[in-house]
């Protein structure tokens, strides 16, 4: 069976461990650039308006507090990690394209480096062919980047979520123990709900069923490919399942 989707409009979520090198902590400037370098080169061939979703795991999460640190505090120290990956981003992408074609928005305001998020300006900036890099999360504590991910997808009208993943899609079961896992191609989201299928946080996946927007899977370090072109990953949306054969 084939399945048919037009993107004119895409939410790319990028996890933070994708601006450092393996199992490094911190930002790699070199690493940074080219993934700016694989965004832009994407926006020039598909020519999707884009929006980005950065995490901050590569410098700090919240979840990793010890117990006893106030969770919301660490919640928040975790949103600004992903502002300093953010501006990062925003810097290599409008030097490699010797212009201004990204904007950081926030949705914590830091108005001396960034804009504050606002819906419509957000709209306004991709519809004048800008990528659109939206750190602090959801500017709550309590809530992943996952779910800001989501949540801005559904704002801005994205056509698609594209999640990094510590696996090449979407498997019936842990591939790394169950050497019978069979993976999924196209994966209907009523089927993930039911065998309890981690595809994104509880929160991001209701918000993506309920506003049927579809949501490919892939490996984090196939983002050059997955930006490439390359058909690979897992489809999540309202479609038949398929596994790859």
């Amino acid at each position: 069976m084939t399945h048919q989707f037009t993107f004119k409009r895409v939410m790319v979520k990028l996890t933070g461990e994708s601006l450092s090198k393996p199992n490094q902590k911190g930002i790699d400037f070199d690493v940074v650039d080219a993934v700016a370098q694989g965004l832009l080169e994407m926006k020039k061939r598909t020519q999707h308006q884009m929006a980005i979703v950065i995490g901050g795991g590569n410098i700090y999460r919240g979840r990793e507090a010890a117990l006893q640190v106030d969770k919301a505090t660490a919640d928040y120290v975790g949103m600004l990690a992903t502002i300093m990956n953010g501006l990062a981003l925003e810097e290599s992408i409008n030097r490699l394209a010797e212009s201004r074609k990204s904007v950081l928005m926030t949705s914590v305001q830091m108005n001396a480096i960034a804009e504050p998020f606002y819906r419509k300006k957000a709209l306004a900036r991709l519809e004048k062919d800008r990528i659109v890099i939206l750190a602090g999360g959801t500017g709550s504590p309590f809530f992943t980047t996952d779910s800001a991910a989501a949540l801005r997808a559904a704002e801005l009208n994205c056509d698609v979520v594209l999640k990094g993943s510590t696996t090449d899609g979407v498997y019936t079961s842990d591939p790394h123990k169950d050497p019978q896992a069979k993976r999924y191609q196209y994966l209907n989201y009523q089927t993930a709900l039911e065998k309890h299928l981690e595809v994104m946080d509880s929160n991001a996946f209701a918000i993506c069923q309920n506003e049927n927007i579809p949501i490919l899977v892939f490996r984090a370090e196939d983002l050059g490919k997955v930006l490439g072109g390359e058909k690979m990953g897992t489809m999540v949306g309202d479609v038949q399942d398929e596994f790859y054969e």
